[in-house]
């Protein structure tokens, strides 16, 4: 029986109907992202993910706007988190002293965000998004969105030197997280890559630094 077409009389109970959404949601991201990590993403039909779900393709669309999202909505949890961390750091520590730290502490509990996971449905995953075009151009729009929240973050009024001290340390991420990604890929001891990313770490901020020193940051 398709999730979404089965009724009980609790479902009056918003807490419920919430959480059956909830499960229903996440069902089905499970679904298509199995489905992709065993026979690609082009090669899997939204027709397909559906019928293995147990809805019909209009539920599905309710949940998900499009195919790319049932695999970055994964993503989601932290978009907006580096503003956030901007925002909520201690007095007295710098923007980029606060991220550097979020970073470090990611890496030592590798959090899959920081690249940091030798899980092999993490890497899987991660290779999903990063070797198939449609993915990676659409995460182009999460970053984006990650950007302009860090920027307001760092200055509520929008200037020119939050903007792009924002944009580089997007990038700045992304290139560190895949650095990571590829070496726990290619199969290298998770410690040595720990160390060497906390290492990289330092000399990518070192580089931030230099800039956004002169402007405040």
């Amino acid at each position: 029986m398709k999730p979404t077409e089965h009724t009980t009389e609790h479902d009056s109970d918003p807490g419920l109907r919430t959480l059956k959404k909830q499960r229903t949601r996440q069902a089905i991201a499970n679904t298509a992202i199995s489905l992709f990590l065993s026979r690609g993403f082009d090669e899997v039909s939204v027709a397909e993910i559906a019928a293995a779900a147990e809805v019909s393709k209009p539920t599905l669309f309710r949940y998900f706007a499009s195919k790319e999202e049932l695999v970055l909505h994964r993503f989601a949890d932290h978009l907006g988190e580096a503003g956030r961390v901007v925002r909520d750091r201690p007095a007295g520590v710098t923007p980029l002293d606060a991220l550097e730290r979020h970073r470090l502490d990611g890496l030592a509990e590798h959090d899959p965000s920081t690249g940091m996971t030798a899980h092999p449905q993490s890497i899987a995953f991660l290779r999903l998004v990063y070797e198939t075009p449609s993915l990676s151009a659409h995460l182009v729009e999460y970053l984006a969105a990650d950007t302009r929240a860090l920027a307001e973050a760092l200055d509520p009024d929008g200037g020119l030197a939050a903007r792009l001290l924002a944009a580089q340390y997007v990038a700045v991420r992304q290139v560190l997280a895949r650095a990571v990604w590829t070496r726990l890929a290619d199969g290298q001891d998770v410690e040595e890559v720990g160390r060497i990313a906390a290492d990289e770490t330092a000399t990518a901020f070192a580089l931030l630094r230099d800039g956004a020193a002169a402007r405040g940051f």
